[in-house]
């Protein structure tokens, strides 16, 4: 990464595609004090912003909801930079100490209109100093978004390191073709590899073949990709619930792409995670308060090729959801 030479903030754009553990390698850096002076700006596609709740260590933190920074959020985006630029050159205590921003981005987002948008800035400019994109990669999905996500290859090739996350959840030599594979997409990345966002060696993959990556047509590709906020009441059942968030995902896991949330059960307060069909173990989050804030026991799903009025009903028939 480069030095600091003129007084500017480095910039790091943290990207990957739905569900690929930029939350979880972040807070892990965050843990052990890699981002000590880092600004951590989330932005989330969904107007339910749920990634900040894990993120407590970081110095400071602002969210993004509602819009990927690379388009319909970008001039959001401009304007909260050159809020933050601003506040710095202000004398702001809070940032005055700080040498970078991380912006931890959208799921959806392509990192390269990200990046120009920002050096093209005439204001931005001469604050910020791009200085790297970061990309995760999901080891168990991976080849699949390759194939047939191309948002995925996008990601890939404006990267300057990848990061192979869940490299536990995955056979060995499906491992090593999708690292010879992200070798061949994008030959100048640093690759490594993550466990619950602690290094961890990625194996060797001398003489693997990449796999064979063809441009992708047809549904797959031109489904939209959207976000439905689904509102729980304090009468949630939470086995029903339980229940239904299982069956979903086992019926339509190939077009459900991402569950996650913030919710208020009888076990406190959780966060809930799923990437298609493999749902997380749930989370106790820490209070952000005394009374539950706007955003708690609110549920986003993100995917394609269903509608937001089916599943509120399908919820709210099973398990008592609000809307």
């Amino acid at each position: 990464m480069s030095e600091i030479r003129d007084g500017r903030m480095r910039l790091t754009v943290l990207g990957g595609f739905l569900g690929s553990g930029k939350t979880t390698w972040l807070r892990h850096q965050l843990h052990h004090g890699q981002m000590r002076n880092a600004l951590i700006i989330v932005n989330e596609a969904a107007e339910v912003p749920v990634d900040d709740a894990l993120l407590a260590r970081s110095a400071e933190l602002r969210v993004l909801p509602g819009a990927c920074a690379c388009c319909e959020g970008r001039d959001a985006l401009v304007a909260l930079l050159r809020a933050i630029c601003d506040a710095r050159v202000g004398g702001d205590d809070a940032l005055s100490s700080l040498d970078r921003i991380v912006l931890e981005t959208s799921g959806l987002a392509d990192p390269g209109p990200i990046v120009d948008t920002i050096r093209a800035d005439p204001v931005l400019i001469h604050h910020l100093m791009v200085d790297e994109i970061i990309i995760a990669i999901d080891a168990l999905y991976g080849l699949d978004q390759i194939r047939h996500e191309p948002l995925t290859l996008r990601q890939i090739e404006t990267a300057d390191r990848l990061v192979v996350t869940k490299i536990d959840a995955t056979a060995g030599l499906e491992l090593a073709r999708l690292v010879a594979t992200l070798h061949a997409l994008n030959p100048g990345a640093a690759i490594s590899g993550a466990v619950m966002g602690s290094g961890a060696d990625l194996p060797d993959h001398t003489g693997i073949e990449p796999a064979a990556i063809l441009p992708t047509e047809g549904e797959e590709a031109s489904a939209t990709i959207a976000a439905t906020r689904l509102d729980l009441s304090d009468e949630t059942d939470w086995p029903a619930f339980s229940v239904w968030l299982s069956a979903l995902l086992y019926a339509r896991g190939d077009d459900i792409m991402r569950v996650k949330g913030v919710v208020r059960t009888p076990a406190g307060r959780l966060l809930l995670q799923s990437v298609r069909k493999v749902v997380q173990q749930p989370e106790i989050v820490p209070e952000t308060g005394a009374k539950p804030t706007d955003d708690d026991n609110s549920v986003v799903v993100i995917g394609r090729r269903f509608r937001a009025e089916d599943l509120r009903k399908s919820l709210a028939y099973f398990a008592g959801a609000r809307r």
